[in-house]
């Protein structure tokens, strides 16, 4: 599904299965009905003008179950909760682009998924003295843009926000099965799935082990930075014919299946990269959000591909 208010690229966790309980095995239409917000505006939000930053979290945290979280690191990272939003970007990394084009985008108000100042916790004292990160900081209060992260909150949604975007672009909704990190799609070749991985999700290179002529049909997916361990326990425990991950540790999975594969092991593996293969998901979040703030921009601007491929 196109969406017009996306804009082209500018450049943690695993995928908990079974926070896309409320998905089950359905139709897209169907599921997108399911989804709170979506079929009908919120009629307590009946203009945009007048909202603050703490004003568009809360009306995001109504949705989350068991939120607000005593421990959390969606937290704000810039700007203050009193203020006044003139327009939202949703993306996964708040980069330096990301943050330019907010701006001429005249949207004050960044959510990010990942962290904005390069660690988990956002410690600015992580590295002392650390130039690039006064520059970003510099940056973001000359021209007051707030960010606000939205990891914990995104994936405690039911469905699980990201993982509830990557199926729905990869046109795998009618596929998945409730309370299951495997699923079965109608058989493929890895080549085949590997293209059109690339198309549905946007991705210009993935990393691939496998025969590109095998037949895929059951997938298990783990978008973004599950641990070596959920990943290798997964191929353990279910067999799956390809593992589909955000990204790895590279001595950890990576080497497992190799070695699997030597030993007649038929699992393969597809990494997508950690920001591309939760994109969507921070993608979904505009058509989620959009109807709980009417009259209100709410934009989509892909975080992009860090790497140069030679």
């Amino acid at each position: 599904m196109n969406n017009p208010r996306k804009i082209n690229p500018i450049g943690r966790r695993s995928f908990i299965a079974d926070t896309l309980k409320t998905v089950g095995a359905v139709t897209l239409p169907a599921a997108l009905l399911s989804v709170p917000g979506i079929g009908q505006a919120n009629n307590t939000a009946s203009q945009a003008a007048g909202y603050t930053v703490q004003d568009i979290i809360n009306i995001i945290l109504k949705e989350i179950p068991g939120a607000p979280f005593p421990q959390t690191v969606d937290t704000i990272k810039s700007g203050k909760p009193d203020q006044q939003v003139t327009g939202i970007v949703t993306t996964m990394f708040p980069t330096i682009n990301l943050i330019k084009e907010a701006i001429k985008q005249q949207c004050n108000f960044i959510i990010a998924h990942e962290p904005s100042y390069y660690n988990h916790a956002d410690d600015t004292n992580w590295v002392a003295q650390n130039e690039v990160l006064k520059q970003k900081i510099d940056l973001l209060q000359k021209n007051q843009v707030a960010i606000w992260r939205f990891h914990d909150y995104w994936h405690s949604c039911k469905p699980d926000g990201i993982g509830y975007g990557v199926l729905k672009n990869a046109g795998w909704l009618s596929y998945y099965q409730s309370g299951k990190m495997v699923f079965s799609i109608p058989p493929v070749t890895l080549k085949d799935l590997v293209g059109h991985l690339k198309s549905s999700l946007n991705i210009a290179h993935l990393r691939v082990i496998g025969d590109l002529a095998q037949t895929c049909v059951r997938i298990g997916l783990i978008p973004g930075a599950a641990s070596g361990q959920t990943q290798v326990s997964l191929v353990e425990k279910e067999k799956p014919d390809v593992l589909i991950v955000g990204e790895l540790r590279e001595w950890e999975t990576a080497e497992y299946i190799r070695d699997g594969r030597l030993l007649g092991s038929g699992t393969a593996l597809i990494v997508l990269g950690h920001a591309v293969s939760e994109e969507p998901g921070m993608e979904w979040l505009v058509h989620w959000l959009d109807p709980k703030i009417p009259g209100m921009k709410i934009i989509h601007v892909a975080s992009g591909d860090p790497f140069t491929w030679m």
